[in-house]
């Protein structure tokens, strides 16, 4: 199978884990941590042009697990990480991995987390390396092992 199907059926099939999960994924930890997700894979190779950021914010509104809170409220969220990574890129990697840390309490979202970062990072069917090394990243900072997602 050529590398571009891997990455589409691996976000297919997280999509459809998420969505199987839809109803235990509300708490604003959840939403925090998968705002900040999307912010750093949009940001994941430090760069953030204004195709990509829109490219996310579209797939944020019309996700079907994120629409359990108000799509303005997601998009000011990824809007201000993304602000924190424009402005000083490793110290804005810093305060979002904490608030990706939010959903460590809770191992289901902790998962639904690192699920929505290979979504989005797939959804463009490049799944690139840095975009891979920053939901590893975020994978220890949630206590889960990489290789539970492929990664």
């Amino acid at each position: 199978m050529a590398l571009w199907d891997r990455i589409k059926e691996s976000a297919a099939t997280m999509q459809t884990q998420l969505v199987a999960k839809k109803n235990d994924l509300k708490s604003g930890a959840f939403r925090d941590a998968s705002m900040a997700m999307c912010a750093l894979v949009a940001a994941a190779d430090g760069t953030i042009d204004p195709s990509e950021r829109q490219r996310v914010a579209q797939l944020i509104a019309s996700n079907e697990v994120l629409q359990n809170f108000p799509a303005d409220d997601l998009r000011r969220r990824f809007e201000d990480n993304l602000a924190k990574l424009t402005a000083d890129f490793a110290l804005g990697k810093v305060s979002v991995l904490q608030e990706i840390a939010k959903a460590k309490k809770k191992p289901a979202e902790a998962r639904a987390v690192i699920q929505i970062g290979i979504v989005i990072g797939g959804a463009d069917g490049d799944f690139d390396k840095d975009e891979q090394a920053i939901v590893r990243e975020a994978c220890f900072t949630l206590d889960l092992p990489p290789h539970e997602f492929d990664l």
